[in-house]
């Protein structure tokens, strides 16, 4: 049996989610925050960086917003996973205050550090006990995650992904300003001063996924955010397009393993 649990911190850039994935296969996607997954029994398979991975208890997953991954159990029982959902601008934060080095990035997806394991668990938990010390709640994400930016993040370099006449992320700027609009591969060609096939073939080869399903992502992505922040599932679904809100459960459903309304 499959169970999911998403839960707030007393951090707003910090969400938190505890999972049994048994046989629920997640479909290639990406993330607009980082997810950082603490294996905590079985073994999870995922495909990163153009190869097949695995990782298996006492291991830590390392999801970089806009990278393309899948995951599912490697074996019959699944797996267990604690998740830290962390917004970009809060861990360049750290970083920055850290080594004034604002924008890092983490060349390893998969670490194997049991101290680091251990206190990231705890984390995991005290950080929506509500019983436990708020000082503490405010000191250890900080000393933690700057023990992980320490050992495993080097400088960014710039990487611009090139559309046409624009790029990437200026195209993920126009859809997110636009997601309760239809949107058409004409519009989107039109905007990078390409040809409806060029465009296709362009952001394929540059994400490994069509357009369509694309947006698709950015949208639920989206409406995840928008429900955390305790918006009601009628009007995250009317306002990231979606203007049947049983196809919005549906989908919300098959994609994150969750019903929008479980989302706290």
């Amino acid at each position: 049996m499959n169970t999911v649990s998403h839960r707030k911190s007393c951090i707003d850039d910090i969400s938190l989610i505890d999972a049994h994935y048994q046989n629920f296969a997640f479909k290639r996607h990406y993330h607009l925050d980082y997810h950082l997954g603490l294996i905590t029994a079985g073994q999870q398979q995922y495909y990163f960086n153009g190869a097949s991975h695995q990782a298996g208890a006492g291991q830590l997953v390392i999801m970089p917003p806009g990278e393309i991954h899948d995951g599912q159990p490697e074996q019959q029982q699944g797996y267990k996973v604690k998740v830290f959902s962390i917004t970009p601008d809060w861990l360049d934060h750290q970083a920055c205050e850290l080594s004034g080095n604002c924008q890092v990035y983490f060349p390893q997806h998969n670490v194997t550090d049991s101290q680091l394991f251990c206190q990231l668990s705890q984390l995991h938990t005290q950080l929506s006990d509500p019983h436990f010390p708020q000082l503490a709640k405010d000191c250890m994400p900080i000393e933690y995650f700057s023990q992980f930016i320490s050992r495993y993040s080097q400088i960014r370099p710039q990487h611009v992904v090139p559309l046409g006449s624009k790029d990437l992320l200026q195209l993920r700027d126009y859809l997110m300003a636009n997601l309760d609009q239809k949107i058409s591969l004409d519009n989107l060609a039109a905007l990078c001063e390409l040809s409806p096939s060029q465009l296709l073939r362009q952001f394929k080869k540059a994400t490994g996924m069509t357009p369509y399903a694309w947006l698709a992502r950015l949208r639920l992505e989206h409406a995840m955010a928008l429900l955390k922040a305790g918006y009601s599932c009628t009007d995250v679904a009317y306002h990231v397009g979606f203007y049947d809100q049983a196809h919005f459960t549906r989908t919300f459903r098959l994609t994150f393993g969750v019903a929008p309304s479980e989302i706290k």
